[in-house]
């Protein structure tokens, strides 16, 4: 890690901690990181027993927390990025209040005692670098790191595919997001370096590793999402396009099981927006084959048409860009050292990523920022995303 990035590391620490004592007058008992990710290739591929391609970044919530003596069983939380606040009783965890973020923490401590784990009550701070609503998977983050500190605190531990499941079973049962496992996963199983390829039916994870002269430039649209709608929309159509084509191949258990040519000669079987978000998936995991083939060649031209195969892709067939995205990407094309684009995460605003040469990021980020803020009279949010370790305890 470059020095300054041990600099910011070190200064976010300390801020986390002045934060939890200021807070709670005692000093925390242990810190938890957790990246959040970016999607590579392999959009809603996770929930339909596909291979997605990720990378955990360094972007990341962290959380400092402590048990609290006694029989108290009142938890108490504190974010320390706008001084909200929220407190529970760990016996009153029956009902989700809607659009509450303390949701996150309580859906997990209702899977951890759905497996017998009881918790003590405990205080914890919040801190987090990673973008809110952008499709960074800041949810993710904040459940692994979450779930780190009170596996600690409950002196317990669970392999990582485990702790996936209970994130997003928290999203599933508690938060009310019908999520697969793909930002859970990439969360824990980050590597420096990397691209993470990840089997959603073998639920087994290798890693590729990242071309070394390139970056991924990762812009902000500023367009916020919520994706509990028009997630479990795209999902329901993609179990109606399953349904018809197991009626006829009952051996068909997920759209993985099928290729290109098969849908085709279905299609007219299905509605067409089925038949569209169905085309989209099968196209996606086809894409993550190909790339899983030539990045180990370093061949960057063809990688960088497999991103502008798929943005193409979700704009028209699973209708999950947006204008501001597209507009992203249409400027990247045009500036020096880009490769391709595509959009990151569930999509409906959020960000998008950009594959770049890396003598050309620098220059890259500031046009890209400049041109968008001419045609739509807002800055977005442009960084430079290395890839990062995963989840992990830090003391």
């Amino acid at each position: 890690m470059p020095h300054t990035s041990l600099t910011r590391q070190a200064d976010l620490l300390q801020k986390l901690r002045f934060g939890f004592e200021h807070s709670f007058a005692r000093k925390p008992e242990l810190i938890s990181r957790a990246p959040g990710r970016l999607e590579a290739l392999g959009n809603h591929c996770d929930y339909n027993q596909g291979c997605v391609l990720s990378l955990a970044v360094d972007r990341a919530m962290h959380v400092a927390a402590a048990k609290v003596p006694g029989r108290t069983k009142l938890c108490r939380i504190v974010d320390l990025s706008n001084g909200s606040r929220r407190q529970f009783d760990l016996l009153e965890l029956h009902e989700p209040r809607p659009g509450d973020w303390g949701n996150y923490i309580k859906g997990l401590i209702v899977e951890l005692q759905h497996r017998g784990i009881q918790l003590p009550a405990f205080d914890a701070a919040l801190l987090s670098t990673v973008p809110l609503s952008a499709g960074m998977s800041s949810s993710a983050a904040f459940e692994m790191a979450m779930l780190l500190a009170l596996l600690k605190m409950a002196q317990r531990e669970l392999d990582w595919l485990e702790m996936a499941k209970i994130g997003q079973a928290c999203e599933n049962h508690y938060v009310g997001a019908n999520t697969g496992l793909l930002d859970q996963v990439s969360s824990l199983m980050g590597k420096k370096n990397s691209l993470i390829h990840s089997d959603f039916r073998s639920m087994q994870v290798k890693h590729l590793p990242l071309p070394e002269e390139t970056c991924f430039v990762v812009a902000n649209s500023m367009v916020k999402h919520d994706l509990k709608n028009e997630y479990n929309e795209r999902r329901q159509d993609c179990e109606l396009a399953l349904q018809v084509l197991a009626e006829e191949n009952p051996h068909r258990k997920a759209l993985r099981d099928l290729d290109m040519q098969e849908l085709e000669s279905a299609r007219h079987k299905m509605p067409q927006r089925a038949y569209l978000r169905a085309k989209h998936v099968v196209g996606e995991m086809q894409r993550v084959s190909m790339a899983c083939q030539i990045l180990p060649k370093n061949d960057l031209p063809e990688f960088g048409r497999l991103l502008q195969q798929s943005q193409l892709s979700s704009k028209n067939n699973f209708d999950n860009s947006c204008p501001e995205i597209d507009a992203l990407i249409e400027i990247g094309a045009e500036l020096p050292g880009y490769l391709g684009a595509r959009l990151s995460g569930g999509g409906f605003g959020g960000i998008c990523l950009h594959l770049v040469e890396n003598h050309c990021a620098q220059q890259y980020k500031i046009s890209l920022a400049e041109k968008y803020q001419q045609k739509y009279g807002t800055r977005p949010d442009v960084i430079i995303c290395q890839s990062a370790e995963g989840a992990a305890l830090l003391e």
